[in-house]
Parts: structure tokens; sequence; C-alpha cells
């Protein structure tokens, strides 16, 4: 017989996903990048849409959901993240040739610390391109004109990452990782584990190939380990000596311990999936009913309420106006007083991709033989393109003692 083995597979995620860092602050969407917070402006750019600051209760709610999100799969399949999608344990695959220079003579050392050292130049670079995007950064780098802040970054990122994958590897992961050490909290008997068949264990050969190869030398055959990274590395090896034998190998995945029945549905799964369902669509929800245009209306006092010489009652207030989309709106401005339109003015206000904007806004309205109503007045704001952007907010409309 001869059975599947898990490390192409791992392989085939890892590269996925350092396809997916990597290439994320190369792809733009609507002029900007897919993925970035941009410093200047406090402004994070997320698949086409622009978060600012006063908007950063979605990025919240995005973090809470993720957080049960994780919950949720460390509950139900343990320490998957840590062994296929983890960027520490990615890039120390990635850097594998490390582990084989450390058995071989100086040249080939020097060689495969080179490398590393390129690759943490690449990766400290990659994660610099999600503050500064790519495009500015490779022009100011030919011009030698980074900064000394950028470039201070990089440099000390670059420190960092080169040493922890030059010396750390799995030790970071075995001994300090904090995720590491909480995802133990969450585990329960039928979460998802790597073990040794402890049912079958006369027919283990006791050659050691399952100790040898893990990465944090650790025996599964003694058990769960909290320095376990799920690499499944034990899996492959046990495998490929007991298909030597015409058997099925002793070490795999399992739910609980081995033999037990399978349960994914319990308390606490279905309980932290409602929440984490929940939140989800809450974020949804904020999303979606998310408006490109913020506005605030205020009284203008320099400017008090008055009756001009064409009989007219004008009322004056301060507008402030931030767009927050990404393209240039030409915005039409109207005004209700229960249910009787008025004049404004300026009718029409011109305002840019992003830009924050003060203007003071005039409403008028004629004195008519029954005289003039005071009360609530809404202040519409609306644009032709995109097609159905509007935005209002109520003022009170002050009648002169006058009158």
């Amino acid at each position: 017989m001869t059975s599947k083995r898990i490390r192409p597979w791992r392989r085939f995620a890892e590269a996925l996903q350092a396809l997916f860092i990597l290439g994320i602050p190369f792809i733009r969407i609507r002029g900007e990048s897919a993925l970035r917070f941009d410093i200047p402006s406090l402004r994070l750019h997320v698949f086409g849409t622009s978060l600012w600051m006063d908007e950063f209760f979605i990025v919240l709610i995005a973090t809470i959901f993720l957080t049960f999100l994780i919950i949720f799969i460390t509950i139900l399949f343990g320490r998957i993240w840590c062994g296929w999608l983890c960027p520490q344990t990615v890039l120390i695959d990635f850097t594998w040739f490390l582990d084989k220079a450390k058995t071989k003579g100086l040249l080939q050392k020097v060689t495969a610390y080179i490398l590393t050292l390129f690759i943490s130049i690449v990766v400290a670079a990659n994660l610099i391109w999600y503050f500064v995007s790519p495009y500015d950064f490779f022009p100011d780098l030919l011009k030698g004109s980074l900064g000394t802040v950028t470039g201070g970054f990089w440099i000390s990122l670059t420190a960092i990452i080169f040493l922890n994958y030059a010396f750390l590897r799995h030790t970071w992961c075995s001994t300090v990782c904090p995720y590491a050490k909480l995802q133990g909290a969450f585990f329960d008997n039928k979460t998802m584990v790597i073990a040794f068949d402890q049912r079958r264990k006369e027919e283990c050969m006791d050659c050691r190939a399952c100790a040898r190869i893990c990465p944090v030398g650790i025996d599964i055959r003694d058990g769960l380990s909290a320095a376990c990274i799920n690499c499944a590395e034990c899996i492959d090896a046990c495998t490929e000596r007991m298909d030597k034998r015409q058997k099925k190998g002793l070490v795999s995945y399992f739910f609980g311990n081995p033999g037990e029945e399978r349960k994914l549905l319990r308390q606490n799964v279905v309980l932290i999936g409602s929440v984490t369902v929940m939140t989800l669509f809450f974020l949804l929800y904020l999303s979606l009913s998310r408006r490109p245009l913020d506005l605030t209306i205020l009284p203008n006092y320099e400017l008090r309420p008055r009756l001009t010489e064409q009989n007219e009652i004008v009322n004056a207030y301060t507008i402030a106006i931030k767009n927050k989309s990404r393209q240039d709106l030409e915005l039409i401005l109207r005004a209700d007083l229960q249910g009787k339109p008025l004049k404004v003015l300026p009718e029409k206000i011109q305002l840019k991709a992003g830009e924050y904007k003060r203007a003071v806004a005039y409403v008028i309205s004629p004195v008519t033989e029954r005289g003039s109503s005071s009360g609530p007045v809404e202040l519409i704001i609306e644009t032709d393109k995109p097609a159905g952007l509007r935005i209002s907010k109520k003022a009170n409309f002050v009648i002169p003692e006058a009158l």
C-alpha cells in the first residue's frame, strides 16, 4: 500500500500563503493598495475601501471576529495554524537549507546564512509595503531618498528576522511563542491532534524515525506535548516506514484520543461558533451601512437669523463635510422645513476624494401672508453621480423676533 504524504500539501499551502502575502501590496484597487495603512493620512485601505481613523471601530469589530474565528478553529482543529500557515513555520521551511548547512563545511554555512539574510531583507521590505506602497518604495530606493525612518525600520526588521531564522527557528515555537501556549487552553478531549495510536503500539518497530525528524525534538510516542507544532513530519516518517510492511502508519491526525468517537458538534464549538457568526454579521452590517460622506451641521452664531429687504428669512449654518470615498464628488445642497422645500446657498459644493471642507450654508425661506414657521430644518446633501448617495442632518430654523 502507498499512503499519501502530508508534506507536499503543507508546502503547497505555504507557497500559496507566501504568494498571497508578498503579492497583496502590489495589487491596486481604485488607485490604492489592496491592503495598506497609510500613516500620513491615518487611513486604512482595505480592498477598495478606505477607512478613516474615526471609523476604526469597524477594525475593532473585525479584530474581535478574527479572535473568535481563531478560537473556533483551534477548538476544532487544534494547532493546524502552527503547522500549516504560521509565518514562523513557513519561513523556517523556506530556509531548510540552513539546517542542512549546519553539518557541512564553512562555505556551505556562509552561503546558507547569506541566502537567509537575503530572504530576511525581502520579508522585512514586505512588512514595510503594508505601510509604504511598493510603487513609492522602489523609486525612492533607487533615488536614494527612502528616508531615515523607513530605512531604519527596514534595517531593524531585517536584523530581527535574520537573527530569528538563523538561530532561534523552532526554539521560538516550542518555548516562547505566546499563541502556542494559549492554544492549549482552548483544547478539549475532542480537539484534533497528532497522536501515536497506542492501540497498535506492539506494531511499532522502534525505529525512532518520528522522533529523529521532529523539529522540536519530542517523541510523539510519549503522548501529547505543548511543544508540538503539528508539522506532521512524524506522520510522514512513520507512514514511510510502515508502508514497507504494508501497514498503515501509527501516527496520524485524531479528533481526541485514538479510537474515540469523533464529535465535531459539541457545546463549546456551538457556543463559540455562534458568537463568531454573530460578529461576522455585525461586521458585514457595519461595512455595508458605512457612508462615504460625513456631515456635521452647527448654527453660525456670527451670522444670526435675519429678514432681508426681499422679505426673506435667512439662517446661516456652518457645515463640515468629509469625502471618505476615492472619487471627486459634486454635492447638491437642499433644505426642507416641515415638508416645504427651501432655497439653499450655495447650491453645489465640489469635494475632492478624501477632502475635508468647512463652509457656510444659507437656508432661505420666503415670508408668506400667514407668516413663516420655525422648527427643525433638514439639510440634505446628495449627488447625481454616484446616484443614490444621500445624507441629511437636522438643525433648528429660527424666525427673527421682528416677525
